[in-house]
């Protein structure tokens, strides 16, 4: 798979740009500042319907427009399709496929695959476990798209039921009918929760020898690392042979459990927006633990890890490595390189061309003044 053409309209800091891409390694040269974040962002964008960068879609349209388009030519197997987003702010998007709009946004995802790595993912270590769960949420999205649908469900509900959970706390206690129709919202949640907990489950059995294997290529003189998922469930977890009625059955189970203690808080205290990826480093945990380079490492074997288990479905994702290199000592961008070099397409920024290892010079354009132009 590889994007063979990217246009912008009105996104971020371009009113306007063409960016030509071909197979294998592509390379934005630019001093900081210069956009090219912003279009390796746009396609990203494209390919999970969220950024990398920010948590709403304002601040992803140029200022003064009414909305920010991307659009792009995506090759696979031979076929090409030319996808499209339109980002309006406060309103529904638009997306089509080979200009014909599709029902949903979401039915684009799937056709784009792509595995970002940039320094913000640094919060994959050292940040809460909401950057972990959106990693793992991420990745079963490109993987199946449907799940999409799913954590949308899940979403929906959670929000409905921690409404209805502060309405009727101790200190404004609601009728006994408000209560019955918490019943109905654990269920709802229950089943959402078993599906996305479920899928969260075997995806981190899936990926974690291609994650652990990733970080012992960046940094063999380093301890040993692990990936453990931890569910709000505790003990209560089923364990080998679970099903998602097994899940469903815990998580109702454990909101009767603590429904007194949700109450008194008002808030959802069981279910998959409680869990958390833990990152282990030898003996202990990487966060608070590992240094500046191994939460490097460990963060940039977490996307080579999903980039590994994406490719092992049959069809290479879109790799874009935005300002790596920088961060990385000569043995370990050499490594790095080693281990992408052979990918359908690789997308690299970096503010000094000199940052990037010499197996990876591919396609290289200079961004400046609002242009991208061809370096010959």
């Amino acid at each position: 798979m590889y994007v063979r053409h990217l246009s912008l309209v009105d996104f971020r800091s371009w009113p306007a740009a063409e960016w030509p891409l071909g197979p294998g390694a592509n390379v934005l040269i630019g001093r900081n500042g210069a956009g090219k974040t912003n279009l390796v962002e746009a396609l990203g964008y494209l390919a999970t319907l969220s950024s990398h960068r920010v948590a709403g879609d304002q601040p992803l349209i140029a200022r003064g427009a009414e909305r920010g388009i991307v659009r792009a030519a995506v090759v696979s197997d031979g076929r090409e399709l030319l996808l499209e987003i339109e980002i309006t702010a406060g309103k529904a998007n638009r997306a089509r496929i080979n200009r014909a709009p599709v029902t949903r946004s979401r039915d684009i995802l799937g056709v784009l695959r792509t595995v970002l790595f940039a320094p913000e993912d640094l919060a994959l270590v050292r940040g809460d476990p909401s950057e972990r769960r959106k990693f793992l949420d991420d990745v079963l999205i490109m993987r199946t798209p449907r799940l999409a649908g799913v954590k949308s469900d899940y979403d929906r509900v959670l929000k409905q039921r921690s409404a209805l959970l502060k309405s009727a706390g101790p200190r404004r206690r609601s009728p006994a009918a408000d209560l019955s129709t918490l019943d109905v919202w654990d269920q709802h949640l229950a089943s959402a929760g078993a599906a996305l907990l479920l899928a969260r489950l075997e995806l981190v059995t899936e990926i974690t020898p291609h994650v652990v294997a990733a970080y012992a290529d960046l940094a063999p003189s380093s301890d040993a690392i692990d990936l453990a998922y931890r569910s709000s469930l505790g003990d209560a977890l089923p364990g080998v042979g679970r099903t998602a009625a097994d899940l469903e059955a815990a998580l109702l189970a454990e909101m009767v459990r603590i429904r007194p203690q949700e109450l008194e808080r008002g808030v959802c205290l069981v279910g998959p927006h409680r869990d958390d990826l833990e990152l282990r480093l030898g003996e202990g945990p990487a966060k608070g633990y590992a240094s500046h380079g191994e939460s490097w490492s460990f963060a940039l074997a977490l996307k080579l890890g999903s980039f590994s288990l994406l490719r092992s479905d049959g069809v290479d994702p879109v790799l874009v490595l935005d300002d790596v290199f920088a961060e990385l000592d000569t043995s370990r961008r050499d490594r790095l390189a080693e281990l992408v070099a052979d990918a359908d397409q690789v997308l690299i920024t970096a503010a000094v061309p000199g940052d990037v290892p010499a197996r990876l010079a591919g396609n290289r354009h200079l961004v400046a003044d609002g242009r991208i132009e061809a370096v010959t």
